[in-house]
């Protein structure tokens, strides 16, 4: 490019993804033939069920390549109504859902269709990366919300109500969390609940981890504990983390009916429409057999297990368990001080950096999230893959000075 063209200047606000930047890193070293241990990327070690895939390919050779109604088949839109219909007695029409490239472009597409210039966003943290810039790419002022590693990240509702102004807009919910694997409590929601009520606030409850749950119960939702909210919460979900579907971006967001059209006026003139043979596998994935998520949430219990117990079990480390998800988020900030070979730990940069070249491990630094203290590990990996990661991080860690 020319040094006389300039960007827009939104663009200078944001920064590329870490975590898909760090597992970008990761797969280069890896195919220079360095022996690393990917714990960076959110995505899980299963190959999309068999019948996905041949729902796929029967897509291909029935001629679904072609446009589809910018919102999404109106198969598919049925499907994500039937499964809120019978998994939480939530009613929808087809026509307040709209399927997008992934979960990610859904919420893209929900903050460009709510927020004006200087609205903020009330976002808890830890948080997931990409809340804030998408915040600001819709010139909306993200409001962080640091929540408490004692109170196991818990939302704090009178926290939420101190960060607030006349210009608050819009609180963002992500349980389970990406990347604490914490999920908000019954309490939480329900104070929350009265505050979005009092105030006329938008929830955006990002919910693409809800079937990676590791409590015995249901899980608490701001829609079954205060239902008269309907109007102000707007849903998103996907296929990719529940069913090993990252690849294939298909994700939905339901929610009313005027915010869900001008999500469609966006996307229209955005991206015409999702793709179309994914949208035949999703359907397949939301309307076959649902054995994989849950074979995949038996191989996740054993890994989250082995994966606190070692990293509590590190002088000067703790870590919350995770409820739900497929990360760990443990405080390293007892070593932020340290040095190895006159680098000094000044924070989770450079430590995560320290893991990817000392000991082979890719992590991705709490930074990215809010959260200086910690460093994220992804536990969608083989179990041998972690245990031979906690004994290169232990040894890393013993060399600090």
């Amino acid at each position: 490019m020319s040094a006389g063209i300039a960007l827009a200047q939104r663009v200078a606000q944001i920064a590329p993804s870490p975590t898909l930047a760090i597992n970008a890193k990761a797969k280069q070293l890896k195919a220079q033939g360095v022996d690393v241990l990917n714990f960076s990327v959110g995505e899980p070690d299963f190959p999309s069920p068999p019948h996905v895939c041949a729902a796929g390919k029967q897509a291909i050779d029935q001629g679904h390549t072609r446009y589809t109604p910018s919102n999404g088949i109106p198969e598919l839109r049925q499907a994500v109504c039937d499964r809120y219909r019978q998994r939480h007695g939530w009613e929808y029409d087809p026509e307040q859902i709209e399927i997008s490239c992934g979960g990610k472009q859904g919420l893209y597409n929900i903050f460009q269709a709510v927020i004006n210039p200087g609205d903020e966003v009330l976002i808890p943290a830890p948080y997931w990366v990409s809340y804030p810039p998408m915040t600001q790419l819709a010139s909306g002022v993200p409001v962080i919300v640091p929540l408490d590693e004692k109170n196991r990240f818990d939302l704090d509702v009178e926290l939420l109500r101190q960060h607030a102004t006349n210009k608050t807009r819009v609180v963002v919910l992500n349980s389970p969390s990406n990347p604490t694997g914490s999920v908000f409590s019954e309490k939480a929601l329900s104070e929350l609940a009265r505050l979005v009520q009092e105030r006329g606030w938008l929830v955006i409850s990002d919910d693409i981890y809800e079937e990676i749950s590791y409590t015995k119960g249901p899980l608490a939702h701001i829609l079954n504990v205060a239902p008269e909210l309907k109007e102000q919460v707007i849903l998103a979900n996907g296929v990719s983390k529940t069913y090993a579907m990252t690849g294939w971006r298909i994700g939905w967001c339901a929610g009313p009916l005027a915010i869900i059209r001008a999500m469609n006026k966006i996307q229209s003139q955005s991206i015409s429409n999702p793709v179309a043979i994914s949208q035949y596998a999703a359907l397949s994935a939301l309307t076959g057999p649902q054995d994989a998520p849950k074979e995949m949430l038996r191989a996740f219990f054993p890994r989250r297990d082995f994966f606190v117990q070692s990293l509590n079990r590190l002088p000067g480390v703790s870590c919350v368990e995770p409820e739900g998800a497929f990360y760990v988020f443990p405080n390293f900030s007892s070593y932020y001080g340290k040095s190895f070979q006159g680098k000094k730990i000044d924070g989770s940069v450079a430590l995560a950096d320290y893991f990817l070249d000392e000991a082979r491990v890719a992590t991705v630094p709490g930074l990215a999230f809010g959260a200086d203290a910690f460093i994220r590990f992804s536990f969608a990996t083989a179990l041998d893959a972690i245990k031979e990661a906690m004994q290169r991080i232990e040894k890393a860690l013993a060399a600090l000075q």
